[in-house]
């Protein structure tokens, strides 16, 4: 495996205000960039998540309408961007659910035994249940996964040399409507646009601020 220079991606990587429509994402990334979405660790293997995909003007006014009235600073971001990606939650992960996913990784081969199947559901809702009944924080838990999704997925994109852009400043609800999400057991989360920054970014040439080292890091 090459050894990427991580320091020179993060530096070069920002959040893109403004995207050079003339450019497109080639069908190669594409491919790469479903399989950053697809291959996120979550807990327990959950993978409580879709994501509507949009390229086509179609597809990408519809993502819009999530930026309508009061977000609709974020349209441009939408429209303009070569690919806009949705990322939605799970609402609930039930025990069939988790039979599924468990099902899968027997077939894909994670299981020598079918004792160690059986052990693996039992850890599945073990923690599962101590979400939903002792912390009671199912939905934000499923929600996190999420987050650590669209976290490696920004860096991911950056060392295909892609922009990108997460956008929280959506209408979920509107969104949720749109696309008949809550009736199959997901709502919208985060919108994120890729593609390549135009000329005329501001937020391109700024210098990046983070807080100083010794304020963040406990070495011991």
């Amino acid at each position: 495996m090459n050894q990427l220079n991580i320091k020179e991606i993060l530096d070069w990587r920002y959040t893109t205000k403004a995207f050079n429509t003339s450019k497109k994402i080639s069908a190669e990334n594409v491919d790469n960039i479903k399989a950053l979405l697809r291959m996120s660790p979550s807990s327990i293997n959950s993978q409580p998540w879709h994501f509507i995909i949009a390229s086509s003007d179609k597809g990408k006014k519809r993502l819009a309408k999530g930026t309508a009235g009061f977000f609709s600073f974020n349209e441009p971001k939408v429209l303009n961007a070569s690919h806009t990606v949705l990322f939605c939650a799970k609402t609930d992960v039930d025990e069939k659910y988790l039979q599924h996913v468990t099902d899968i990784e027997d077939k894909d081969g994670r299981f020598a035994k079918e004792e160690f199947k059986t052990q693996n559901m039992g850890a599945k809702n073990l923690f599962t249940d101590i979400h939903k009944y002792d912390l009671k924080d199912a939905q934000h838990w499923m929600e996190k996964q999420v987050y650590l999704n669209i976290g490696s997925f920004l860096l991911g994109v950056a060392t295909l040399g892609v922009d990108a852009v997460p956008m929280e400043g959506i209408d979920v609800k509107a969104l949720d409507e749109e696309f008949g999400l809550r009736e199959k057991g997901y709502t919208a989360l985060v919108m994120v646009g890729l593609g390549y920054r135009a000329e005329d970014d501001f937020n391109a040439n700024l210098p990046k601020s983070r807080l100083p080292e010794q304020e963040i890091f406990t070495e011991i």
